[in-house]
């Protein structure tokens, strides 16, 4: 594998921890709290109702990079990957997924994320039915 497609990885996964509950180690202890933007030249994060070891809570906190030893996942959220199998049976090779940025795109008009569905019109919302069941069912699974 190339550097710079091992490089490229890298940047991926590290932006797919954007919106996601992560534990960060650091130098002087544990937080975790949703990621809110992270700097790509040396991993610093910025944390939203960040939570350390003693119980302390926090709106937000910037963690910097050179400080952080391990950042670990704790909640991935579900696999949009599935959702784009149940797309791509109603439109048929009119479903991208765009792996970097976690977003399905359906017929070039219409976005879905975890967020929602964000679109106008009679495909829109057949789109939003399918998110709103996909996710009812996940959070399902959850309990």
């Amino acid at each position: 594998m190339s550097g710079a497609i091992a490089s490229k990885r890298f940047s991926d996964e590290f932006a797919s921890l954007l919106d996601r509950v992560v534990k960060a180690v650091t130098s002087t202890g544990a937080y975790t709290g949703r990621v809110l933007a992270y700097n790509p030249s040396d991993y610093s994060l910025w944390l939203a109702d960040a939570r350390d070891e003693q119980g302390n809570i926090y709106s937000k906190v910037f963690l910097s990079g050179h400080s952080i030893a391990r950042v670990e996942m704790v909640e991935k959220g579900p696999d949009l990957s599935q959702l784009v199998e149940r797309l791509n049976r109603l439109f048929p090779n009119l479903v991208t997924y765009l792996k970097e940025s976690d977003t399905i795109v359906v017929m070039d008009r219409i976005r879905v994320s975890r967020e929602g569905v964000v679109g106008e019109g009679p495909v829109a919302e057949r789109v939003r039915k399918v998110y709103e069941d996909f996710m009812k069912e996940m959070q399902a699974k959850k309990l």
